[in-house]
């Protein structure tokens, strides 16, 4: 096995348990060592650290797998760590607080795998029924595909496993996006799932991320709870996620915005899934969401409750100046869209946007839009969705629900 050698001082990071080595930390590897290859890290000093995935082609050099420099990096490692991840979900459904909402026999979308966060870096599975949807983003775990889903399998009772792996984060590790069956052939059709008693359709093949976000499960239902007799409009609405469980919540309209036609024939037939909730009050409408915004107000509309959940502006913190207008454009639009009381639901799922920067941004936008406003709840993706107390890179989704006083 290849050494990868730390410079002297760059085993701190390692020593708190940080899965990540930068290239910048390393001063030499001994030994030879492909993509993916299992490498021992050590201090320049000598002592052991773990035991990594070697990634020449990436910034990131090196993940570690195991911080135990005695362990085994071999099919039994990864199923134990993907049997402990799954059972880990087992106390979810009471830390979603509502499982009455879920009849018995429904089809589940849960996170099973959360990559570093779960000891798996670059491995990410979703479930989907009995369909568990795997994304490898790094070339460690490219290297134990085989091994992954052969884990999967007995750890989830689930009868098919379906790649998706074409997140262009693998450009970075010098990987090619792959997608197709890997157990069990692909389904006939959509998979269909139950969250908080709504149907959706889960697109596994081509929808976004692994077909569905997951991580705004309880955010969703969040918006369920406030939306009795307001007035809503939900922008970048996608296929109707936060749109069907406001109607469910018994909102008095529902304006639902997307630039994707796709996307919003989607959400409609999501709302068909569900002939309990009330269709005539909700609109879909096809564009920009920007442009839109200015539009509304212009016509002097007016809404109770407004949902933010922009694409990724900002995927690495070189992006974060750019992003940040962007982020502040369409807050400072939102809040002058607000009825006095109004509830501005604002997110940023961008990982060079830390939480104290997105709160800036969000209190510059309301500052220039003359309005006073308070923060009533920060929010975050959905308990399935963990993040290592060492690892705080693993929390992408941050959220602010406003209120205009």
């Amino acid at each position: 096995m290849a050494e990868l050698i730390l410079k002297p001082g760059k085993e701190r990071s390692a020593m708190r348990r940080h899965p990540w080595i930068f290239a910048g930390a390393v001063a030499h590897l001994k030994g030879r060592a492909r993509p993916g290859d299992t490498v021992e890290v050590f201090a320049d000093d000598g002592r052991p650290l773990g035991r990594a995935a070697f990634s020449p082609h990436s910034q990131i050099r090196a993940r570690l797998w195991t911080f135990d420099a005695d362990e085994a990096v071999d099919h039994a490692f990864f199923k134990r760590r993907i049997a402990a991840a799954v059972a880990a979900r087992a106390v979810l459904p009471e830390l979603h607080g509502q499982p009455g909402l879920r009849p018995a026999g429904s089809t589940l979308g849960m996170r099973l795998i959360h990559g570093e966060s779960d000891g798996l870096p670059g491995v990410i599975a979703d479930r989907y029924g009995e369909t568990v949807v795997l994304q490898l983003n790094s070339v460690g775990a490219e290297k134990w595909r085989d091994a992954i889903v052969a884990a999967l399998l007995p750890a989830t009772g689930c009868t098919r496993v379906f790649e998706r792996s074409d997140a262009e984060v693998r450009g970075l590790e010098g990987l090619e996006a792959r997608s197709g069956s890997l157990h069990g052939g692909e389904p006939a059709g959509p998979v269909v799932i139950e969250e908080h008693g709504i149907r959706f359709e889960v697109d596994i093949r081509g929808g976004h991320k692994t077909g569905f976000y997951l991580d705004q499960r309880e955010n969703r239902f969040l918006v369920r709870e406030l939306a009795s007799g307001r007035s809503v409009l939900n922008c970048f609405c996608y296929t109707g996620g936060f749109s069907l469980q406001a109607l469910a919540g018994g909102a008095s309209q529902v304006l639902s915005v997307d630039s994707s036609g796709p996307a919003l024939e989607a959400a409609r037939r999501n709302l068909a899934l569900n002939p309990q909730l009330p269709a005539g009050r909700a609109e879909w409408r096809d564009a920009d969401v920007f442009e839109e915004l200015r539009a509304l107000k212009k016509a002097g509309a007016r809404f109770d409750l407004i949902i933010l959940d922009p694409p990724k502006f900002a995927p690495s913190p070189a992006h974060a100046a750019r992003a940040a207008r962007a982020y502040k454009d369409i807050s400072l639009l939102g809040f002058r869209l607000l009825n006095p009381g109004g509830l501005l639901m604002t997110y940023s799922c961008s990982g060079g946007i830390g939480l104290e920067l997105f709160q800036k941004i969000v209190a510059g936008a309301a500052a220039d839009a003359g309005v006073d406003a308070r923060i009533l709840r920060r929010l975050a993706a959905a308990p399935d969705h963990p993040v290592a107390l060492a690892f705080p890179e693993g929390e992408y989704l941050k959220g602010l629900l406003c209120q205009v006083v």
